[in-house]
């Protein structure tokens, strides 16, 4: 009896480390290999920024389909739940693109 009781006491130490563990493990993701397009990201790419989760990601879309394309990284304040110093966070990842010249022509 007291060998099932131990092997039950560890079983059970075993699964509170890995759930404790599970958090972490699921909040740790992949950063961008690259600088982030704001005028071209999708939600899933803008994702893979420090700080945006998926509902930060969609206001970004929702800003760039409701005002346009971004002009500069900077504008990026102009949407909720972005300060400065998630900003500051962010920059070194971002780039804008230019508006394509094809259709001026």
């Amino acid at each position: 009896m007291t060998l099932r009781r131990t092997v039950a006491t560890g079983l059970a130490v075993v699964m509170a480390a890995l759930l404790a563990a599970a958090p972490a493990v699921a909040a740790a993701k992949a950063a961008p290999t690259g600088k982030v397009d704001l005028n071209t990201a999708t939600v899933e790419q803008l994702t893979t920024l420090p700080g945006v989760g998926a509902k930060l990601a969609a206001r970004i879309v929702e800003y760039r389909e409701k005002v346009g394309r971004f002009r500069s990284a900077d504008e990026l304040l102009n949407v909720k739940g972005i300060g400065e110093k998630n900003f500051q966070k962010l920059e070194p990842w971002l780039t804008v693109s230019e508006p394509s010249r094809e259709g001026s022509r």
